[in-house]
């Protein structure tokens, strides 16, 4: 089959090949699932009853629930669109410890939304059970979407500390290794070296002059 050289090169463009890294898909999903809630209980999360105007949260008419999701997703689509640059920026990083910083950064904040997702999802969940049913005509969809797509995140984010774990593991260069090594080298070069090794070649002169000792003269009798 006959493949055009310009479908060739954008296959191989690093726009296509950053896209298809493990990581950057991982990433955009916890950005998609992050978006989702964020806008189904932005939009249809408060609700109001037919015998009043005041808005309430669907969920158990707990304002801390909506809020907390709220803001929940919102800071967590802003950090994927964050490191999402980063990591499209990641070749262009050449000092070690930026770097470093970087994806230490990043795996501490992975692992913190683990844990907030989880949290999350287990609030939102009891406080969806403890909703009287059919409370109000409109919103049950979008706080089953929101607690569907809270739990969702949960391995997309596991998945991410554990990619952004291999990348220390592999990328992340240990200061002065480079000394270290050519120290160890060194130190077992030294090591081998026996007793009789640390003598001079014949082609080297020694260290302190030497003098030549002086012939003695050996007197014989006549007899």
């Amino acid at each position: 089959m006959y493949v055009p050289d310009s479908l060739r090169d954008l296959a191989d463009s690093e726009v296509v090949q950053f896209v298809k890294k493990p990581k950057t898909i991982s990433r955009i999903f916890a950005g998609v699932f992050s978006l989702i809630v964020f806008a189904t209980l932005l939009t249809d999360g408060y609700q109001n009853l037919t015998s009043s105007s005041q808005l309430h949260c669907v969920l158990n008419d707990n304002r801390v629930a909506c809020s907390f999701a709220v803001v929940t997703s919102l800071l967590a689509f802003l950090g994927c669109l964050l490191f999402l640059t980063l990591d499209s920026l990641a070749a262009r990083i050449t000092r070690t410890r930026l770097k470093t910083t970087v994806l230490l950064l990043d795996f501490s904040l992975s692992v913190i939304w683990v844990g907030v997702w989880f949290v999350g999802f287990c609030f939102l969940a009891n406080q969806w059970q403890r909703s009287p049913p059919h409370h109000y005509l409109l919103g049950n969809s979008s706080a089953k979407a929101a607690i569907a797509f809270s739990f969702f995140s949960i391995p997309v984010w596991m998945a991410l500390a554990y990619l952004t774990l291999q990348d220390l593991r592999s990328d992340s260069p240990v200061p002065y290794k480079r000394s270290l090594d050519e120290g160890g080298v060194a130190l077992t070069t030294t090591t081998n070296m026996g007793p009789n090794s640390l003598g001079y070649s014949s082609s080297i002169p020694p260290p302190y002059p030497t003098t030549p000792k002086a012939a003695r003269l050996t007197m014989m009798n006549d007899n």
